[in-house]
């Protein structure tokens, strides 16, 4: 199934020193919409607006080897792992949820709606493993991957646009700035509904690894910090990033971007910020502080991964139509890289007394 010739992996020593980001060989063709390593070894999948999911695997010194291939029949937008690391489930462009058995090497369709698959998500539950499917028809829906129905559809208020689970907590935004929050020992019902606190349209949400809050980010260069419960409503709070001064003597921060993801390390809690301005920081939400800022990337940075122990840290530099057509200029970035974490960028700050 290796979709590489065996010359193609990179290794550290060649091309890189120590601190530098690696850049993975044999990126996708096109521009890379989502990233996820499997969570019980560092394969990388990869979801690209060329129709296909790449899965990479990442040996000890960031050396990366292309393992396998499998197409959709339209832009993918999400890939996800299932819990054992044995499956990869993505959606597209072609209304379709896809399996991929990482054992057998076969893809087969899993999931289907009536428009873009925007989201998928595994959910692993104590009665067993299901993927959710969340989808610009308005819905989000359940698969049990051996029966061809959804085990349940939720309908939404709008299109969905991103979506994350921690179980039991899922977070789903939508068009128009809705949120809305599902315990899943209750899939079906809404736990609550809530206006994003952002005034913008929603980008992401993603779901802090403790399960009782998540963090919004919007187009306009902003983070928000939401808890679920309203004894913790004092710790809601917002701030600005991903912006930068019209010229260096301004310092105006008029010039705004996108957040396109935010990713939590699974240790330590921290989590990362990209935007379309091509930077990426570290964040503590709980000392409410920059841990680290990215040198700034040489195009937008789409998405990011924490690996499963938060070592590596993985992220895209590709084009987002941030700026429409005429920002699609010839010879546009399109890689994938991978950094090495340094404990200092991913521990929290000491709380001070």
């Amino acid at each position: 199934m290796s979709f590489f010739s065996a010359s193609s992996s990179n290794t550290l020593v060649n091309n890189a020193p120590a601190d530098k980001d690696i850049e993975v060989a044999d990126p996708p063709t096109d521009s890379i919409s989502s990233l996820s390593f499997s969570p019980t070894a560092d394969y990388l999948a990869v979801g690209s607006w060329d129709n296909n999911v790449r899965i990479y695997e990442v040996g000890a010194n960031g050396q990366t080897q292309g393992k396998a291939m499998y197409p959709h029949q339209g832009p993918v937008l999400s890939v996800c792992w299932n819990k054992d690391g044995t499956k990869i489930l993505s959606g597209g462009a072609d209304n379709a949820g896809r399996m991929f058995d990482v054992t057998t090497g076969q893809a087969s369709q899993v999931a289907q709606h009536d428009a873009p698959i925007r989201v998928v998500r595994w959910i692993e539950s104590p009665q067993g493993g299901v993927l959710a499917t969340g989808s610009w028809d308005k819905t989000v829906k359940y698969w049990d991957l051996r029966q061809p129905n959804p085990v349940s559809t939720v309908q939404l208020p709008e299109r969905c646009y991103t979506m994350d689970v921690v179980y039991p907590l899922m977070v789903v935004g939508t068009a128009e700035r809705h949120i809305q929050v599902f315990n899943l020992a209750n899939p079906t019902t809404p736990f609550k509904t809530l206006v994003s606190p952002l005034k913008w349209q929603t980008r992401v949400v993603s779901c802090f690894p403790s399960a009782n809050g998540f963090a919004v980010g919007s187009i306009e260069g902003r983070v928000a910090i939401q808890y679920v419960e309203e004894k913790d409503a004092s710790n809601n709070f917002s701030f600005k990033c991903h912006r930068r001064d019209q010229s260096p003597t301004t310092k105006d921060q008029s010039l705004v971007y996108a957040v396109n993801d935010i990713s939590f390390h699974p240790v330590h809690g921290t989590f990362s910020t990209c935007g379309s301005d091509g930077t990426i920081n570290f964040w503590d939400k709980d000392a409410r502080t920059r841990l680290k800022s990215f040198e700034p990337a040489p195009g937008p940075v789409p998405c990011t991964t924490f690996n499963r122990s938060g070592t590596i840290f993985a992220y895209a530099i590709s084009y987002d139509w941030s700026k429409g057509h005429s920002g699609m200029t010839p010879g546009h970035p399109n890689k994938l890289m991978l950094h090495a974490c340094k404990d200092e960028e991913v521990k929290r700050k000491p709380t001070k007394r």
